[in-house]
């Protein structure tokens, strides 16, 4: 079966990813280009009995002239020849209402010489817009293709398969005149490149791509060469001179009579992006978001924890026993649970933000804060991650791809984990609990509820202030401007909607999920083997304790749990660093705890019920352990949870990198372990210094 590659390329907000599901349903997949963070879709679709088409989505652009070093790669893939991804054909997707603006990147991608359509959306709205276009016209004036469609009515698409399928009859010539640039210059270029594509050899001298075998007939001149300031004047030229072509062309061909448009879209904006109530209904909008991940994704994901709670206990029940057993039951199972539980919440995440941006607001919400972020090195839309992260860093920091700018989108992703998660909240709660004391300011405000509130402040403000420093570390390749489409409101098409939904779940369980089950099943050996001579013989070594004491069976259980614990490989290398939290006001315990919880911030509980021997479920019995902790002495008699120690863990966990499903997806997300690791170690070395000095100061 012949198979064709087709280019879908466009401006921001045309609705070119609604055409490109349009066409490809399910019959697509999400990645990343090789060695960058820059994602490509691609997807297949029939376009007849012999003919299929492999569509590749590329990310939204402006022109040919990259602005940013995501845009150029994304470029590339019509650039680069040898790319596997090389169309036959390209699809331009312009939008009805801002198709002047539009038509600058269509004119420029004509003029590379590719069998060029222009598939103009939103064709449903014309009439509503006072829109009018004389279709045959404007195709002879542009010499190319033009299909009128809807991606959202599903309207003109099968025209558009049977464009692409006809894509041979299609002229390749430009259709615009460089010599109006600069007429001697350009002449010269074509003298010296007589058998090459003209706009290829310009883009060639602006430094913008080098494509291949293009190498000049004669020898050249100095004529030819030009300062970058030279050539910077010849491409603004180039940009004016293209959009008075344009509007020649639009002149006799494209009318917009405002007397019979019924569109509210400026009474709505005034209310959408006012300076107070803008705000006011943003703030409602994250509510809505905090929310539903919060509240929404408790029950589905209780019910995974619980299903492979199950089947580990299953699992260790029924199978033989032995170490492929206890691999299963307490490496393997555990791990994918520790994937599969945060399904939901991405889910949920990415179903609300595909409607923002369906419905047109999201642009609006980013153009509001924008101004808010820019300072601290962020985006408008950082609000979003940094905000979602309050229920989970996972969903939060794989929605900041929607975030163009790749300085503003890394250092968001770096430091989204500083926001408070819910995660935080058990080990908040106790040590809360432990050392502030029930009492109230001003008569009526609890001060625990106090404190809690202000560790949420905390961590946000530790987002924002990582974040300057990083925009001041961090080097962008060329400078950022604030451009933003503010697109027409329009009802979210559903399909769209569950497809980004889908692409995101499948890309966390497929990308992070075999990082976070690995390191999972990493932490399970090291948590549940040790040296043989002490490890091995818990139940001796806790059997004189059983006879002086007469312990229950869950309390043996507890003790030896405890005991193999202490001297498994990991409790051996939490009793070796010891000395590095000693100063933080942390024993031992403390300091196994601290490194245990790397797997998940909420089993410090757990992994101190199991060290104070409190049984199975005294993680459930909030009372049991504080109870145990502030009764906690060590060895000089004096108590290990002071004050001191208390704050020192708080703020060592409002600030440590201590969750192993977020490195997984700081890894995916960034595509780099360099990034990964300079995250932990930055966030690690916050906590510390903090809670260094805190325990220092109030001891």
């Amino acid at each position: 079966m012949k198979q064709l590659k087709v280019a879908l390329i466009g401006n921001p907000n045309v609705g070119k990813t609604s055409v490109f599901n349009a066409l490809t349903g399910l019959n697509q997949h999400v990645g990343n280009y090789p060695g960058v963070t820059v994602e490509r879709k691609v997807g297949t679709t029939t376009l007849a009995n012999d003919t299929k088409a492999h569509i590749i989505d590329l990310p939204g652009v402006y022109s040919v002239n990259p602005s940013s070093k995501d845009e150029e790669i994304a470029l590339k893939a019509i650039f680069d020849a040898s790319n596997k991804d090389f169309p036959d054909v390209i699809v331009v997707v312009a939008e009805v209402e801002n198709l002047k603006r539009n038509l600058l990147l269509f004119t420029q991608v004509k003029d590379l010489g590719f069998p060029t359509i222009l598939a103009l959306n939103m064709a449903d709205q014309m009439e509503k817009k006072g829109i009018s276009i004389d279709v045959p016209a404007l195709e002879k004036a542009l010499d190319t293709k033009i299909v009128l469609i809807s991606a959202r009515k599903k309207e003109g698409i099968n025209d558009l398969k049977q464009a692409v399928l006809n894509y041979t009859k299609y002229n390749t010539n430009s259709i615009f005149d460089l010599k109006s640039i600069d007429e001697n210059y350009f002449t010269l270029l074509g003298h010296l490149y007589p058998n090459e594509n003209p706009y290829k050899v310009w883009l060639t001298q602006t430094g913008v791509f080098q494509f291949e075998k293009l190498s000049p007939v004669v020898s050249s001149s100095s004529a030819v060469q030009k300062s970058e300031n030279e050539l910077k004047k010849l491409q603004q030229r180039e940009t004016i001179k293209r959009y008075q072509f344009i509007n020649e062309i639009l002149k006799d061909t494209y009318r917009i009579d405002t007397s019979k448009a019924t569109d509210i879209r400026m009474k709505f904006d005034r209310i959408l992006t006012h300076k107070f109530w803008g705000y006011i209904i943003f703030f409602f909008v994250l509510l809505l978001i905090y929310g539903s991940i919060f509240e929404l994704a408790a029950f589905p994901m209780d019910f995974v924890d619980g299903l492979f709670a199950d089947l580990s206990a299953w699992t260790s029940a029924n199978l033989p026993e032995g170490k492929l057993t206890e691999l299963l039951a307490d490496g393997v199972i555990p791990g994918l649970g520790g994937v599969l539980m945060f399904v939901p919440q991405i889910a949920i995440l990415f179903f609300l933000i595909s409607i923002l941006e369906e419905t047109g607001y999201m642009s609006r919400a980013v153009f509001l804060m924008d101004r808010i972020m820019k300072p601290f090195g962020l985006s408008g839309k950082s609000v979003v991650p940094l905000v979602s992260g309050t229920a989970c860093a996972i969903p939060a920091i794989m929605s900041a791809r929607n975030i163009e700018n790749p300085k503003e989108r890394l250092i968001t992703m770096l430091v989204t984990p500083f926001t408070t998660c819910s995660a935080r909240i058990p080990v908040y709660i106790i040590i809360i609990s432990l050392i502030i004391p029930k009492t109230y300011i001003l008569g009526f405000v609890p001060l625990q509820a106090f404190v809690m509130t202000m560790m949420y402040v905390l961590g946000f403000l530790a987002a924002l202030l990582s974040g300057w420093v990083l925009s001041k570390i961090i080097k962008a390749d060329r400078k950022s401007f604030f451009v933003i489409e503010m697109p027409t409101y329009k009802a979210p098409i559903l399909k769209n909607v569950f497809l980004n939904m889908y692409e995101k779940v499948v890309s966390y369980i497929v990308g992070a999920g075999k990082i976070i089950l690995a390191l999972s099943v990493i932490l399970w050996f090291l948590g549940s083997h040790g040296p043989s001579d002490t490890f091995g013989n818990a139940e001796e070594m806790v059997a004189e304790k059983q006879m002086n004491e007469r312990l229950t069976e869950e309390e043996l259980a507890s003790e030896i749990a405890g005991y193999q614990l202490e001297h498994s490989y990991i409790g051996i290398i939490g009793r070796t660093i010891e000395p590095v939290f000693r100063p933080l006001g942390y024993d031992w315990k403390i300091s196994i705890a601290v490194l245990t919880s790397f797997a998940a911030r909420e089993v410090f509980v757990g992994n101190l019920a199991t060290l104070y021997n409190l049984g199975e479920d005294a993680a459930e019995d909030e009372t049991r352990i504080i109870d145990r902790m502030a009764n906690e002495k060590r060895a000089d008699g004096t108590s290990v949870y002071t004050f001191a120690t208390g704050i020192s863990l708080l703020l060592f966990y409002a600030f440590a990198m201590q969750c192993l499903s977020t490195v997984g997806v700081t890894k995916k997300e960034t595509n780099s372990w360099k990034w990964t690791f300079i995250q932990m170690i930055f966030m690690t070395g916050v906590a510390y210094v903090t809670a260094l000095i805190a325990y220092q100061l109030l001891k």
